[in-house]
């Protein structure tokens, strides 16, 4: 069992990688587009905030995923195991086509899969499942609001300052919102890795009696995390950067704050949300303040047809790799 227990741990941090090359697009997107930092440079200060988050919050996020939406006495390593392969397959797959997609919601789809097809619904609890499936919703859409007010409301206040002045002054605020917004990404999106792995040692008996996040899950979580950040989906950037809609320095400081504010006040709810469905209604909603054209909807379109596909696509990859597991096992 110590070995299935390591290689799913592994798998898990495999899994924390490529979420942080997925929403890498997330933090520095916007100013990578706007020209305020080199990609380079902008990977590494968005991973260096995505790590600084460990100083910062709790693990409540990491409580929900681990003991929240599936009853951990009906999960095992297996389990576990088919749902990680079933996230990585899934995000990969996007990553590589560019695709911004909620790594969160893969992670959740691959473990209610399997859960759901070996113990029925009794061990899924509706109310962290809700929860989950609310804030799908609600995260774009108060992303989206927040961008949208708070770009009018940028605009109305220099309304009479020249725009080179403008643009001088938000190159200096954009690294601040990104900042903050990757720190909120680093604290919500690792502690679901944190989570994963939390109840894994949990159900193996190597917790004890009370499931708590050993700290040396939360330091190794957060550093993975940050190295797929450091590592970038270059294609997923150039969706959310360029393909969404053309910005400039104040209105990505704008999405970033609005992002940054709807990621982290979930953080506290300990709600697990998308970071890259909160960025993207961000966006949104700042194109939308100039015009609605302003938005490329073909592409906002690509967007919303893979995040409705997550979460029911994970849900059955998972579900099949766990059958070859029990097969093989």
């Amino acid at each position: 069992m110590l070995t299935v227990v390591v290689i799913t741990i592994s798998l898990a941090l495999v899994f924390d990688f490529l979420n942080g090359m997925n929403d890498a697009a997330n933090s520095i997107a916007t100013v990578v587009s706007t020209k305020v930092l080199p990609p380079f440079a902008a990977v590494a200060w968005a991973a260096f905030f995505n790590f600084a988050a460990v100083f910062i919050f709790g693990a409540k996020v990491a409580t929900t995923i681990g003991k929240g939406i599936v009853d951990p006495h009906f999960v095992n390593e297996y389990i576990i195991l088919a749902a990680l392969v079933g996230a990585i397959i899934w995000v990969y797959s996007c990553t590589f086509f560019g695709l911004p997609i909620s790594v969160s919601h893969a992670l959740i789809g691959g473990l209610i899969g399997p859960v759901l097809f070996t113990s029925g619904p009794q061990a899924i609890f509706a109310s962290g499942l809700f929860k989950v499936l609310l804030f799908m919703v609600l995260s774009p859409l108060i992303g989206l609001l927040l961008g949208f007010f708070i770009m009018l409301l940028t605009n109305y206040i220099f309304r009479n300052s020249h725009p080179r002045r403008v643009d001088s002054l938000f190159r200096g605020l954009q690294l601040f919102s990104s900042a903050i917004f990757s720190i909120g990404h680093g604290t919500n999106d690792a502690q679901k890795t944190m989570g994963i792995i939390s109840v894994l040692l949990f159900t193996t008996g190597h917790l004890g009696d009370q499931f708590y996040v050993p700290i040396w899950v939360i330091l190794l979580s957060y550093t993975m995390i940050s190295l797929g950040t450091l590592a970038g989906g270059w294609r997923v950037i150039k969706t959310l950067g360029i393909g969404l809609t053309n910005l400039k320095p104040v209105q990505g400081f704008s999405a970033e704050t609005a992002g940054a504010i709807t990621v982290i006040g979930s953080t506290f709810g300990g709600i697990p949300v998308s970071t890259t469905h909160t960025i993207t209604g961000s966006i949104m909603g700042v194109g939308m303040s100039r015009r609605i054209t302003a938005v490329r909807w073909g592409v906002a379109g690509n967007i919303i047809i893979a995040w409705v596909l997550t979460v029911p696509g994970t849900f059955l990859i998972s579900a099949g790799v766990f059958e070859i597991i029990k097969w093989i096992v």
